[in-house]
């Protein structure tokens, strides 16, 4: 068996295809350019296919990350020439590699995220570099999580998990927080999160709607062995 990682983007109106339907939508473009993909053992086999990350509904991103298996080797201009051309308008596909052996899945790996998440200038006040400096400034910043199996919302303090946020302005006038945040199944921070408690906490006068967020890349250990091609 060959395994391989391939990183891709998603822009436009496919930001609005779910993970599951993402999931169909790359096996059936593996499909259609013969790759042929390995499969599982078992009553109900399925593809060795899988994101490192679900990315949420409605956010678009740079770097998203599908490891998966094949029978065969595959070449990189079988993936970033055929495999593109049978994938929709709206995704392309940045890197493609193999994965050393005897490694952890991508998904186990990933350490953290990058978001950016774009608020609209002429809803930010002059003080937003600060309102950032003192954000960041609290020993704890209280979120509501709700949980999976209850559904109930528990108080949770997510200071811990927030790496580093920084400022950054458009040509637009927009201004991005460049989001930096555990990811990953050891500890993982939903955006959402920073995003709801931010907007609280300088009192900024901006709704959910008029923000957009992008998953610019997810990091893995600077070890974990990828060899691009």
């Amino acid at each position: 068996m060959c395994k391989y990682v391939l990183s891709f983007s998603k822009k436009g109106y496919i930001k609005y295809t779910s993970h599951l339907d993402m999931q169909r939508l790359f096996k059936r473009a593996f499909r259609r350019c013969g790759i042929d993909l390995a499969y599982s053992q078992g009553f109900n086999p399925h593809p060795k296919m899988g994101f490192a990350q679900p990315l949420s509904l409605g956010y678009e991103a740079r770097g998203e990350l599908l490891e998966f298996e094949t029978k065969e080797p595959v070449s990189k201009s079988k993936i970033m020439d055929e495999l593109l051309a049978n994938l929709p308008e709206g995704i392309g596909i940045v890197n493609f590699g193999s994965i050393l052996e005897k490694k952890k899945t991508v998904a186990a790996a990933v350490i953290s995220a990058e978001y950016e998440v774009t608020l609209p200038f002429s809803r930010v006040d002059d003080n937003i570099e600060k309102t950032v400096e003192n954000y960041l400034r609290q020993a704890k910043i209280t979120a509501f999580k709700r949980q999976k199996k209850s559904k109930e919302l528990k108080e949770v303090d997510i200071r811990d998990k927030i790496q580093k946020i920084t400022l950054k302005y458009t040509e637009e006038n927009d201004v991005k927080l460049m989001v930096l945040l555990d990811c990953g199944s050891r500890s993982n921070l939903s955006v959402e999160l920073v995003i709801e408690t931010f907007l609280e906490f300088g009192k900024l006068d901006v709704e959910r709607h008029e923000i957009e967020v992008c998953r610019d890349k997810l990091i893995l250990p600077v070890d974990y062995g990828i060899k691009w091609m």
